[in-house]
């Protein structure tokens, strides 16, 4: 797999990473540190996987450390979007102790959070492998972080939704209660959106199908259909658009949803209810 690009402004990341830093140091910085660390002193120290995983944040989590310390040393020992085993070495760190042990925290928060996602991202990923269906993301993600987390299921092997509201057109159920009608909702957006926007349209009967198809619908999200029902709306379906199912999916049900025939299975708690990966800072002074 060709692995993701961060693609962000670099404005962006720091703006990111300068919040997390002053949520963590606070108005007078690291007490503890500023007490115990001697100033001068080096120190080197290894990030390391504490469990197996995917990774992903490496150059988040350096970038901590290089605002803090532009003379800090930083070697990788791994890449994003690697699968690694346990207490494997991701980022070899050299220089000042005291900027080390101050970054230490939020670097790692970084690091765990992204790599959390992307493992995530990466066991549905390979359970559905042998079919054509796609895992997404949603928009369901935390506040501040979603840049960050989308980049993270990516790195997994996984797609991004929208990444927000401008992105393209949605229509889902309180839409289509506001615009009177599902075909009232689709023709709305075509007569006022641009024609770089694809217009989505989230259904929950199959009667809704050849609304959404003869409206001009270009994708068709299917939100929590049986299986059965997911079969019966792919061949409804025929190809004439994008089929996205959703809601409740887990890897006990997702290769039974994927085998069903859909393009895109979305999946909102690889970013909103994910478990990150333990990552730690080992170090030695020389």
């Amino acid at each position: 797999m060709i692995a993701p690009s961060l693609s962000l402004p670099q404005s962006l990341i720091d703006k990111i990473i300068n919040n997390a830093m002053m949520e963590d140091i606070g108005s007078i910085g690291d007490v503890t540190t500023n007490i115990i660390c001697e100033s001068g002193s080096r120190i080197r120290a290894d990030i390391v996987a504490r469990k197996p995983g995917t990774i992903s944040g490496l150059d988040i989590a350096a970038r901590v450390f290089k605002l803090l310390d532009p003379l800090i040393e930083i070697t990788f020992g791994a890449n994003d979007s690697d699968v690694v085993d346990c207490i494997t070495p991701l980022i070899c760190l050299n220089g000042d102790a005291k900027s080390i042990l101050i970054g230490e925290r939020t670097a790692l928060n970084f690091l765990g959070l992204m790599s959390g996602v992307a493992t995530e991202t990466k066991s549905l990923v390979e359970a559905i492998s042998h079919t054509n269906a796609k895992v997404s993301c949603t928009r369901k993600t935390i506040p501040g972080l979603r840049a960050l987390q989308k980049y993270a299921v990516r790195c997994g092997g996984g797609v991004n939704h929208r990444f927000g509201l401008s992105d393209g057109i949605l229509i889902k159920d309180n839409h289509i209660i506001a615009a009177n009608g599902l075909g009232n909702a689709i023709k709305r957006a075509k007569t006022y959106s641009s024609h770089l926007h694809k217009i989505e349209v989230e259904i929950d009967s199959l009667e809704q199908i050849e609304i959404a198809l003869d409206s001009g619908a270009d994708v068709i999200m299917l939100d929590n259909m049986s299986n059965h029902d997911l079969e019966e709306a792919v061949r409804i379906v025929n190809g004439q658009a994008l089929l996205e199912a959703s809601g409740s999916v887990n890897l006990d049900n997702i290769v039974a949803i994927a085998e069903t025939g859909v393009d895109i299975i979305s999946v909102g708690w690889i970013t909103h209810s994910f478990s990150s990966l333990d990552v730690a800072l080992d170090f030695d002074f020389r």
